[in-house]
């Protein structure tokens, strides 16, 4: 069974579509790289997955569960946003017993692997207001995937991160899709598409123009780089055309 599912998703602003017509389904076990120029709709697609925002037509399934109708299917995402918010005055280990309690999460049941291979040990008595913005986006790091999600939604994740605890951070996501995670990457850095996607979306004027594994692009258009696939094969497509695969 497909583990995430967009039929016919758009979403309105006013007069305005953000998405407009988003079919993809995405299986378990695989990372999709989304990406696309500013205003193309991505982060519309990332909010209406996780319920953010409600979706103006189409649906979204999660585990076969309807986003937007069956709450219980919050429970299998992780999600690592850009920018991370949390309270302030809480401490690091504060926030996490915080989350536990949220998530009803057992004693021991939680995969706490990523607080030592980011360098959070020594921070857990730290308050949140109190570090830099690297090491509150390793924070979201842990949290995003401390629940074991079937489903992670990582929006930049390595925007902020030093070069180490970036490589950690996509080594934890090439884990997670060897145990079966379903992983949605948002990423302008196209090394990383092409060396960890599975398949890319990317998205332009709000619809999905082309779904395709990277190694697919750079065959047909006889490339080396996706940087220079990716502009070569949308040069080639009619305006609403949409390739997948």
């Amino acid at each position: 069974m497909d583990r995430v599912v967009f039929e016919g998703v758009g979403k309105r602003y006013g007069k305005q579509w953000a998405l407009r017509g988003v079919n993809a389904r995405f299986a378990p076990g695989e990372v999709v790289m989304v990406i696309g120029p500013n205003g193309s709709g991505k982060t519309t697609l990332i909010k209406c997955l996780l319920g953010l925002v409600r979706t103006t037509e189409g649906a979204i399934q999660v585990n076969g569960m309807e986003v937007g109708t069956d709450p219980e299917y919050r429970r299998a995402l992780g999600y690592m946003p850009q920018l991370a918010e949390f309270p302030r005055e809480l401490t690091v280990d504060q926030l996490l017993r915080m989350m536990n309690d949220i998530r009803n999460a057992r004693s021991g049941s939680t995969d706490d692997r990523l607080i030592g291979s980011l360098g959070l040990e020594a921070l857990l008595d730290k308050r949140i207001g109190t570090l830099s913005g690297g090491m509150r986006q390793k924070v979201s790091a842990v949290l995003a995937f401390r629940y074991r999600p079937s489903v992670l939604v990582l929006d930049e994740p390595t925007a902020g991160l030093d070069p180490v605890s970036a490589r950690t951070l996509l080594e934890a996501v090439s884990e997670a899709r060897r145990n079966g995670a379903t992983v949605l990457i948002t990423s302008h850095i196209m090394e990383e598409v092409q060396q960890l996607g599975d398949r890319l979306a990317y998205l332009q004027d709000g619809r999905l123009r082309v779904l395709l594994a990277p190694e697919v692009l750079l065959e047909v258009t006889r490339e080396s780089s996706l940087s220079r696939a990716l502009p070569k094969y949308l040069d080639q497509l009619p305006p609403s055309h949409v390739e997948s695969m």
